[in-house]
């Protein structure tokens, strides 16, 4: 958890300027937690994803849905398809719990990368931590 903490650190506190009181949360000890690391062990990129009863109080209830959360890729690594590869492996493990639509949320200034991977925007644009956010959905 310590490096996964170090790029969330690195990307939503440092960079984006998110207070830590905002970007740390109990989910985070309910979660499961995907690490990519470098051919030198470095940590470059995380994600993370919100399934049972906990995604159940995310979601709204909404039966078969899992949440993808916190995806951060340190700066020198993006373009590189690393976030791509992140977000299909978090489908693949809610695939593997029994999930048939991914939900998350989303900075309006990264739609157009989600939207890309199959990812559709509902309801307003909302604020979260500041940032303007949309919640998009896909199927598994």
């Amino acid at each position: 958890m310590a490096l996964v903490h170090g790029v969330r650190r690195q990307v939503f506190i440092v960079e984006q300027e998110i207070s830590e009181d905002e970007e740390w949360d109990d989910l985070d000890a309910t979660s499961e937690h995907l690490l990519a690391l470098g051919a030198d062990g470095a940590a470059l990129g995380t994600a993370r994803l919100i399934h049972g009863e906990q995604a159940l109080a995310v979601t709204g209830g909404v039966e078969g849905r899992v949440l993808l959360g916190r995806l951060a890729v340190l700066k020198e690594t993006r373009g590189t398809g690393l976030g791509a590869a992140l977000v299909r492996a978090v489908e693949q493990a809610g695939r593997e719990r029994g999930a048939t639509a991914m939900e998350l949320h989303a900075q309006v200034q990264a739609l157009g990368f989600y939207e890309r991977l199959g990812y559709v925007a509902e309801g307003p644009e909302y604020l979260d931590a500041g940032i303007p956010h949309r919640t998009m959905t896909r199927g598994l």
